[in-house]
């Protein structure tokens, strides 16, 4: 569960984008750009009545994308450049405070292994190539990295998993997570997934 803090964070970024999400808003945000502007002045330039823009000016405010002013007998908005200036990417991603970033990938790694063994048995090799890099990567974790393993040693570590060791010989190779050279294979680093 979301720690307070973080669950308020989250709120205050999802209020921008719901103050945002409304054209009147980003039509008060561009002629408040050019200059601050009151209210009644608001409503004349978008042919609109004035309480509809004091709604939409509030949801600007709480959402400290405009501040208000007292002038006279007016209130004027001015844009809030912290909020403003502020990068998207800045206010979408989020540090993830106590979660593995791993977490995500693991799962889904976890389901497709669940998924394509039984009691330690490869059932079939998934059609979907990025599933079968995963099954992939974990048959390739019974190698050591730097060690060198003839031929015949992948394939008796092969056949504890299938009966068809020399396919799966073939797709370590291919996925880049083995090398083969004069017969002798050497465990790499896992390549990029490829859809």
């Amino acid at each position: 569960m979301a720690e307070p803090g973080y669950q308020a964070d989250l709120e205050t970024r999802a209020g921008l984008f719901a103050a945002l999400g409304h054209p009147l808003r980003l039509l008060i945000l561009n002629l408040v750009q050019q200059r601050p502007r009151h209210g009644e002045e608001l409503a004349a330039i978008l042919q609109i009545k004035p309480a509809t823009v004091s709604h939409h000016v509030a949801k600007l405010v709480q959402a400290g994308l405009l501040q208000a002013e007292k002038d006279q007998y007016y209130q004027v908005y001015s844009l809030q450049h912290q909020s403003l200036d502020q990068l998207l990417s800045e206010l979408v991603f989020m540090p993830q405070p106590g979660l593995n970033p791993r977490v995500a990938e693991d799962a889904y790694r976890t389901k497709v292994l669940a998924a394509f063994f039984v009691h330690g048995r490869l059932k079939q090799l998934p059609a979907q190539r990025k599933k079968r890099q995963v099954i992939m990567e974990h048959l390739a974790e019974l190698f050591e990295p730097e060690r060198e393993y003839t031929e015949r040693e992948v394939t008796l570590a092969l056949l504890d998993f299938s009966d068809d060791p020399v396919t799966l010989r073939r797709l370590l190779i291919e996925h880049e997570l083995m090398q083969r050279q004069q017969g002798i294979y050497r465990r790499s680093a896992p390549g990029p997934i490829k859809n």
